[in-house]
């Protein structure tokens, strides 16, 4: 098996726009994708994207991630983020021993690995490896999954640590759960583990993940910090909606532009107004962009991205994230009747980018505190 051109995945995530945008109404109604969406997910390499080399992956960059979630976002959010899911939780699987990763990539690099850092299990060692139970909620595109990655609370010198478990799908359990109003056709039900046996080859420390120490993968996607990096798997796809919402307003506003006033004192709107929401809107999605191509480059650094930066990246996810919010409740507000109707491909653009932003990842406040706290450490000159 071949690894992956360089931009081969920017390309095929136009197709997947496509495809996304023809079934994104019927998979709201469904509550879940479309499994010939999936299928095209996976088709394009979103799930092999950050998958290690040496199992047919094509450990890739940020940058080029975040173009393909931003053009499939444009047609369908929920689509977006669960490729996004795909490749974030692959990269996570990368973090496994060798041994581990042989068996969950053992049938090719497009497994779909989904799951959660919530500390929602426990785990006690028994010989040869652990016995895990938990349940985790919110568990995206699970009905498609191959494997999970969650993680747990085992005992640790008298304590307690974290623990991150990777199990496959015939040993864990759905509960249909998600009834959301935004992003509802990520199908984010809830993941059950009773009692099952993970090997200690399918189990790393929690810690590795958020320090960037994978135990043998190579590659500068494996060794940048978490806090470099997640908060861009959440913000690209909500980009991506407010482009897709920005476009679909724009035929609207434009031919109200053409028939509207100049000046106050008529009926209706005057074109100020459309030229005024219009530019904001434009320019506020334009920044965030920015923003986040800059934490994608940033990431793409690896080990190299250092505990301030990486701080930055938190934060400028966040910003962008509410940024977008901004935009598109601004375009959402200038809509008229019609884009508010059910029927209205904005209406949706709208709720899933608010709903993305409530991601617990994007919010700004732990990201301010984090930003400051390692301000004042490069300050200080403290490790």
């Amino acid at each position: 098996m071949t690894r992956q051109a360089p931009g081969a995945l920017r390309s095929a995530a136009e197709e997947v726009a496509v495809l996304a945008g023809e079934h994104a109404a019927r998979a709201e109604e469904t509550r879940r994708l479309d499994p010939d969406v999936v299928k095209a997910v996976l088709a394009a390499g979103f799930a092999r994207h950050f998958v290690p080399v040496a199992y047919g992956g094509t450990a890739g960059t940020f940058s080029e991630l975040g173009q393909a979630l931003v053009t499939v976002g444009t047609s369908c959010a929920a689509t977006s983020w669960s490729a996004s899911i795909a490749a974030g939780l692959g990269r996570m699987a990368g973090f496994l021993p060798e041994q581990g990763c042989a068996e969950v990539w053992q049938d090719g690099p497009d497994a779909l690995v989904v799951g959660s850092l919530a500390p929602l299990g426990r785990a006690k060692a028994v010989p040869g490896g652990w016995r895990l139970s938990g349940t985790w909620p919110s568990i995206s595109v699970v009905d498609f999954s191959d494997w999970a990655l969650v993680r747990a609370v085992v005992p640790h010198d008298g304590g307690q640590a974290l623990r991150a478990f990777v199990v496959p799908r015939s040993t864990y359990t759905v509960h249909d759960t998600w009834s959301n109003v935004g992003m509802r056709a990520t199908g984010s039900n809830t993941l059950v583990v009773d009692d099952v046996f993970v090997p200690e080859a399918r189990t790393f420390d929690g810690e590795d993940l958020f320090q960037g120490r994978a135990h043998h993968a190579t590659a500068a996607c494996h060794a940048v910090p978490l806090g470099a990096v997640n908060g861009l798997f959440f913000a690209a796809p909500a980009l991506g909606a407010a482009r897709g919402a920005l476009a679909l307003w724009s035929e609207y506003a434009t031919a109200k532009f053409r028939n509207a006033p100049r000046e106050a004192g008529g009926p209706g709107l005057t074109r100020g107004f459309y030229a005024t929401t219009l530019a904001r809107a434009a320019g506020e999605i334009d920044a965030a962009q920015l923003l986040l191509d800059r934490a994608a480059d940033v990431a793409d650094r690896g080990a190299l991205v250092m505990p301030l930066e990486a701080a930055r990246n938190t934060r400028d996810c966040s910003l962008a994230v509410e940024t977008t919010v901004t935009a598109v409740n601004r375009i959402f507000a200038a809509a008229g009747t019609s884009g508010h109707s059910v029927t209205s491909p904005l209406q949706r653009c709208w709720r899933d980018v608010n709903a993305a932003a409530t991601h617990i990842g994007l919010q700004f406040e732990p990201a301010a505190h984090a930003y400051m706290t390692a301000f004042t450490d490069q300050e200080t000159g403290t490790d």
